[in-house]
């Protein structure tokens, strides 16, 4: 191995030397218009407010119910929009199972590029700090950077801030009005690896402050940092991590319907 080979394998690790300032080669514009182009797409652009559904719940909610519908110019090649009008808030586009950070930004990325100005995530979440019965709703206001992506967008740091407090306060006030939806605001730990969450980690992460345990907030924080796009990251936890049976109840329709209250009151604010 030559010299420069080994200073380049040397500063490698993710938390390495990174110019977070650089504009990126590949662009989601540009696998946009590739997309468009080769499905035959019409220009149309997304709406304004948009939506992560990482289990898939409401997105099937909608379906069964006949109230959402295919978005004719989302060009994703992953995924697929479904739009549906939300309570006098007007048309709301939803992307479901994009799971993890990595697919939640690769997803984020485009929906901002296609016209997107505000995302609103909701994701299931394990609860590691016991403060209350199963499900509840946490609104993230940071979240520890277990997973990779963050680390491209912005530099080393233990947690990923909701970028605007100002937003989150009046989300939080909207929300805390809704009859019937318990809310919590605070800290989560996002992880890639789910399945190694050991009990080491889990202690680690509440003596940290993290309420719960999930898979894409400190990513689309940092994004939403190093972009100035809004993004809002909610916590529906529902289980403890499977350590009872009969955990993961979400409530009535797999829980969209609280979800969908959320994600109303959300859009007001």
């Amino acid at each position: 191995m030559d010299d420069k080979a080994h200073r380049a394998e040397a500063a490698w690790p993710i938390v390495g030397v990174k110019d977070h300032k650089a504009p990126s080669v590949f662009r989601p514009e540009a696998l946009l218009r590739e997309a468009r182009r080769q499905r035959q797409l019409p220009l149309v652009a997304v709406p304004e407010i948009c939506v992560l559904d990482p289990d898939g719940d409401v997105v099937r909610h909608l379906k069964r119910t006949g109230a959402g519908r295919i978005h004719e110019g989302w060009a994703c090649y992953h995924t697929e929009l479904l739009a549906f009008d939300l309570d006098g808030i007007g048309e709301v586009g939803i992307v479901g199972c994009a799971v993890g950070a990595p697919f939640a930004v690769l997803v984020a990325e485009q929906l901002f590029a296609s016209g997107c100005r505000l995302l609103v995530s909701v994701t299931s979440a394990g609860q590691i700090t016991p403060i209350g019965p199963t499900p509840y709703f946490v609104l993230i206001d940071r979240a520890l950077r277990d997973e990779g992506t963050s680390y491209h967008y912005l530099s080393g740091s233990t947690f990923a801030e909701a970028p605007d407090a100002k937003r989150l306060a009046l989300v939080e006030a909207r929300v805390r009005a809704l009859p019937a939806i318990t809310l919590h605001r605070g800290a989560t730990w996002t992880t890639d690896a789910p399945y190694r969450e050991t009990e080491a980690a889990i202690l680690r992460a509440r003596d940290l402050g993290a309420l719960a345990v999930e898979m894409e907030a400190a990513a689309l924080y940092a994004f939403s940092a190093a972009t100035g796009h809004p993004v809002v990251c909610f916590a529906h936890v529902t289980n403890a991590m499977a350590q009872t049976e009969g955990d993961f109840e979400k409530g009535e329709a797999d829980g969209a319907s609280a979800t969908l209250a959320v994600l109303s009151a959300a859009a007001r604010a």
